[in-house]
């Protein structure tokens, strides 16, 4: 048993604290924070905490935080602990006690509350496209953050350059000039899906600004999911292009509806590499906490299984359909419960009325298309009715024998009357 929710409603339902330097729930008082002093803003670096001892990465500087790697991965809180805490006025980390501890098995309990992946998810897709396509209030890359790296004494290579007029940014490894964000736009734009799939993407697409607008939950979930590898795989430099599609490959495997148990310790040390890489080639702004809970995401599946089965999207679609009952919006309880009751009386007397047409349900858009003839026409006793009959409608219909697309469609609306009057 567990809750789910979004991360600021994780942090209400809770009683722990979802933001500044101690934000991350699980890992509490060893959450790898940095304050940023330009950016005013706290970020999540130093994943190389959950290499193995002898990684390589470990021992780089300039590539992450300019100082060598010795620590230890912190061990999740258990419910115990996180009890003692509260109950022993740490404000620190837990702004009070959780109404679920009065349950006896509550603390006991190795996840109490999911992380929703619907939601992490999306705010990283959010952060991934903002930075590359430099979307205002979405972008993570800026004249603040190039001061950051300075002061860290990192990729000094990017530091601003200050001219007469204007200040110049070195384009880093994420960055993209204005011929391959038009490039990507059109890539989205003209990719097309199965009807259901996905919204319209080319919905999304701003060609004259380059952007992608209004992306709901399902479409961010598309994009880290298909889409986004296959859009900057012309444009963007390799060593970034490989880390963005490590962590898209990240999410379509715990997304997936079956996941093998052995595969989840190799798919956790990746998981870990790919946050390593995007510490390498992206700014530290681009680290907050949507970022970091990323790690902790196998680690939930091992104990909680599939992701299906405990992510938002059920609950937000019933959501948007409470909030369709609501007329009256100084009402909006009552009408959501008189809807219901309503709703629920037409749905016993259909069960009666089975044979009548509903009122008001639009008809389904493959209606009156006819089912594939398929069973029939592949037994080899029909192949010569079906030839008899293909000359049958040539012969009635002289003026449209060389019109395949006629002929076959006038085939598959005659060919079963005519067999049965034939036979």
């Amino acid at each position: 048993m567990w809750t789910i929710n979004d991360f600021p409603a994780y942090g209400n339902l809770s009683g722990c604290v979802v933001k500044r330097y101690k934000a991350c729930p699980i890992c509490g008082d060893d959450t790898p924070s940095h304050r940023l002093k330009n950016g005013h803003k706290i970020c999540y670096i130093g994943h190389r905490k959950w290499l193995p001892i002898n990684h390589p990465y470990r021992r780089q500087r300039a590539a992450f935080n300019g100082k060598p790697e010795y620590g230890i991965p912190p061990e999740p809180l258990t419910g115990e602990e996180v009890l003692h805490m509260v109950e022993n006025g740490d404000r620190v980390c837990w702004k009070k006690k959780s109404i679920f501890f009065d349950l006896e098995y509550w603390k006991y309990l190795p996840v109490k509350h999911a992380l929703d992946v619907m939601h992490i998810e999306k705010n990283v897709c959010d952060s991934i496209i903002g930075t590359l396509l430099e979307i205002p209030g979405k972008n993570k890359d800026g004249i603040a953050a190039r001061l950051d790296l300075l002061n860290m004494r990192v990729k000094t290579y990017l530091q601003p350059e200050y001219g007469e007029r204007r200040t110049r940014l070195p384009p880093g490894p994420w960055n993209l000039s204005r011929a391959e964000k038009r490039e990507v736009c059109n890539s989205f734009y003209g990719m097309k899906v199965p009807e259901g799939y996905s919204s319209n993407i080319k919905n999304l697409v701003s060609l004259q600004d380059s952007r992608l607008l209004g992306l709901k939950s399902h479409d961010c979930h598309i994009l880290m999911q298909q889409l986004l590898p296959v859009a900057i795989r012309s444009v963007l430099e390799k060593p970034a292009r490989y880390a963005i599609t490590r962590l898209c490959f990240f999410f379509n495997a715990i997304c997936a509806k079956t996941v093998d148990v052995s595969k989840l310790d190799k798919l956790e040390e990746d998981v870990v590499v790919t946050l390593c890489l995007l510490e390498k080639y992206f700014p530290p702004s681009f680290f907050d906490i949507m970022v970091h809970l990323v790690v902790h995401l196998v680690r939930e599946v091992r104990l909680c299984g599939p992701v299906y089965f405990r992510w938002m999207y059920p609950f937000e679609r019933y959501m948007k359909v409470l909030k369709g009952y609501v007329h009256n919006r100084t009402r909006p309880e009552s009408c959501i419960a008189e809807r219901y009751i309503a709703e629920e009386t037409v749905e016993f007397c259909t069960q009666h009325l089975s044979d009548v047409s509903t009122v008001g349900v639009p008809s389904s858009q493959k209606m009156g298309v006819s089912k594939p003839l398929s069973g029939c026409t592949n037994t080899e006793e029909v192949l010569p009715y079906i030839e008899q009959h293909m000359i049958h409608i040539k012969t009635a219909y002289p003026k449209f024998r060389k019109r395949t697309k006629w002929l076959q469609d006038k085939h598959n609306s005659t060919f079963i009357q005519w067999l049965r009057f034939k036979v």
